[in-house]
């Protein structure tokens, strides 16, 4: 990862403190580890995922927090260490059948199809009642509804994901207040990092209001850096002129990587996928492609055929240890694919 030392030494710089000025063209290589270090951790929400369709535990963590980073493999080799406190869990106002995803769900982007139905209410609604009634804000009808919707029958989500965001920062900002500085910083892909940015760093991410809600945004102190793959078109949804970009834009440009293969088009999921933005947020800005920051080009192909064929690695090599199923002491086998928590929340 480098030197871990300029990157606590200059954090507040690389935080956006000054907008990121001086550090975009060519990118701070410092600034860059950064990105990668917080989109590593976004993609552990991909990673611990249960996608397994016959699970009752369909759209859940598989994961205990106290085990989380070591199950995704982010200790060894990596300086920077963390503990997980607090899982958050988003419902939604449109009905869907699958009994995790009805109540609850953890939240790891535009993943499940819960999560692309709201994607696709585009429709701008009023977001006076969290920003207030100065600029009139509007935003996306369906990340507004996952972000304050609850349901008071759910074990997860009787509180909305803004009233569990809001719960756990004051909590955190309560148990570090003798500490010197207390910053906050929010990373995501797709669609998660849109609900609650203080410092974000939004990989990938669609619009989400309209020029009030840009107002408002840019009249408090927050500082929000959009990284965009020259040719995913996420980022230019909804492609509506209601909507308007907020924060500092970082662009790149995998179809440039010599590593991967050279048939990917606009539009292509595998533009969209985040390792694959990792990749690109590891290029120099000089002499064509060349990797700044020393990450393993194996992990394109975590969960993609984008790599060329001479790396030697596996498609889709990212897979669950018998797709979570257990053997038993009198060698029966049964699906244990979700650690219990001690609070299972």
């Amino acid at each position: 990862m480098g030197n871990t030392n300029n990157i606590a030494k200059n954090w507040k710089l690389l935080s956006g403190d000054q907008n990121w000025k001086g550090l975009l063209d060519p990118p701070d290589i410092d600034l860059l580890r950064q990105i990668i270090h917080y989109g590593e951790r976004v993609q552990v929400t991909g990673d611990a995922f249960n996608t397994e369709k016959v699970s009752k535990n369909k759209g859940s963590c598989r994961y205990a927090k106290k085990d989380l980073f070591a199950k995704v493999f982010l200790e060894q080799g990596n300086p920077f260490k963390y503990s997980m406190t607090k899982y958050f869990y988003a419902t939604s106002s449109f009905p869907v059948v699958n009994p995790w995803i009805e109540e609850s769900n953890w939240m790891g982007g535009t993943i499940k199809l819960l999560e692309w139905l709201d994607d696709a209410q585009v429709n701008l609604v009023s977001a006076s009642e969290i920003l207030g009634k100065d600029h009139d804000p509007k935003v996306h009808e369906g990340f507004y509804s996952i972000y304050t919707t609850d349901n008071p029958s759910s074990q997860f989500n009787n509180k909305s994901t803004r009233d569990q965001v809001n719960d756990e920062i004051k909590r955190l900002v309560e148990e570090y207040k003798d500490e010197e500085t207390v910053s906050i910083t929010v990373a995501g892909h797709s669609q998660p990092n849109k609900a609650f940015p203080v410092t974000a760093f939004m990989l990938a991410s669609p619009r989400v209001g309209d020029t009030g809600f840009k107002k408002v945004f840019d009249g408090l102190n927050l500082s929000l850096l959009r990284i965009h793959n020259a040719r995913d078109s996420v980022p230019d949804l909804p492609p509506l002129f209601d909507y308007a970009e907020v924060g500092v834009e970082h662009k790149i440009d995998t179809t440039k990587s010599e590593y991967l293969k050279s048939h990917w088009i606009r539009g292509s999921p595998t533009l969209h996928n985040l390792e694959a933005y990792l990749h690109g947020v590891a290029q120099g800005s000089e002499g064509g492609f060349h990797l700044e920051v020393d990450r393993p080009v194996a992990l394109v192909n975590k969960l993609l055929d984008g790599l060329k064929g001479e790396y030697g690695i596996p498609v889709s090599w990212w897979q669950v240890q018998n797709k979570g199923m257990v053997q038993d002491a009198d060698g029966s086998w049964e699906l244990k694919d979700r650690e219990e928590d001690d609070d299972d929340s």
